[in-house]
């Protein structure tokens, strides 16, 4: 999902690349040419780096190949503000830090997990991949970090980050966007979730609501109780499936919407296609 380089690029010798600020090049274990990340790597090769086999880094100041560590051992430069010695990781100090249970480092984008505090249970939540450590927690069930102020307030599903992303289809896990807990539990990349909302309010894997849609269920209401039906549907009542609470139910047929008489929700589908006259 990141954007990569589409070649190679040398290292400034204070800089990098435009994925990461670091003052060395990694030598890819599988091709052995030198990059200034592995995301410059995938995006120039027809394999991909793997980071964790990393065994030799090059310095962008002297040019000494050695093994990776945070300075030169040549001339002393610092490779990165923050190094990891199992992702090989090196950048400028963003809080990162590194999950032994996600098996990667947390870092990225920071998003604004609740932007004003705290997040209603019913709206669409943010999980962040930047430290502080002491910010975040990791839930075992779903297998990934994700901020405190989700403790308790997301929907648990096993191995959930390991999945791709329903839309784009691509790795969440290892991502380097930030991503949405949804509702229902699942999760997006930020930018597939907003491009979805410009065309829909559901989980594209469940049909769940993706947000709290109350204020417009009643919007509805208004608009049913106006919209009187032709004759021959006034009396017509059909069974419905609520993809929000996955109650059935049985209701008076409309054309702009059904509620679920469970949990009030306009999110619903025709269960089959009989339709029972009222007595």
């Amino acid at each position: 999902m990141a954007a990569v380089a589409e070649e190679r690029r040398e290292p400034e010798r204070d800089g990098g690349c435009e994925h990461y600020r670091r003052g060395c090049l990694l030598r890819a274990p599988c091709c052995g040419k030198l990059y200034p990340c592995r995301l410059c790597h995938d995006g120039a090769e027809e394999h991909r780096l793997d980071r964790f086999r990393v065994a030799e880094v090059q310095c962008a100041r002297c040019r000494l190949l050695q093994k990776p560590q945070q300075r030169c051992e040549g001339c002393g430069s610092l490779f990165g503000e923050y190094y990891c010695d199992v992702c090989h990781l090196f950048d400028r100090d963003k809080k990162q830090y590194h999950c032994g249970e996600c098996g990667i480092c947390r870092c990225g984008p920071a998003p604004g997990v609740g932007r004003g505090g705290g997040v209603a249970a019913a709206e669409p939540l943010s999980f962040s991949r930047i430290g502080p450590e002491e910010d975040f927690f990791h839930c075992s069930k779903c297998n990934l970090c994700l901020s405190l102020s989700l403790r308790g307030k997301h929907k648990c599903i096993e191995n959930v980050s390991r999945q791709d992303c329903p839309i784009c289809l691509e790795d969440i896990h290892t991502s380097r966007v930030e991503a949405r807990v949804l509702p229902c539990g699942h999760l997006l990349h930020k930018t597939c979730y907003e491009e979805m909302l410009k065309e829909g309010y559901r989980c594209p894997l469940c049909m769940h609501s993706a947000l709290d849609m109350r204020r417009y269920w009643r919007q509805l209401d208004d608009e049913v109780a106006q919209t009187p039906m032709p004759t021959e549907y006034q009396n017509m009542m059909v069974e419905i499936l609520c993809n929000d609470c996955n109650s059935r139910s049985t209701v008076q047929f409309h054309l702009l919407g059904m509620k679920c008489t469970n949990c009030e929700s306009y999110n619903t589908a025709q269960d089959g296609k009989s339709k029972q006259p009222v007595e």
